[in-house]
């Protein structure tokens, strides 16, 4: 069985991944996952929401890139 990691990919991303991240690793749609971000930010008084993205973005290491071999 694989191990699912929580890394933000380098492709399929709007922002900066945060969400594709999240849908990849519970396996949902990327869509779905925005949509509801974007809902539970609006409607939680939009600070929160956007306080979490960056935290999560901080958290949340990007995908090596497979050009660079010192990364």
């Amino acid at each position: 069985m694989e191990e699912k990691k929580l890394i933000r990919p380098r492709t399929g991303r709007q922002l900066s991944g945060v969400c594709a991240a999240l849908a990849n690793f519970f396996g949902l749609d990327v869509s779905l996952v925005r949509i509801i971000y974007v809902l539970l930010t609006i409607f939680s008084a939009a600070f929160p929401g956007i306080l979490i993205y960056i935290i999560l973005l901080i958290l949340i290491p990007e995908e090596k890139n497979r050009y660079l071999k010192d990364q």
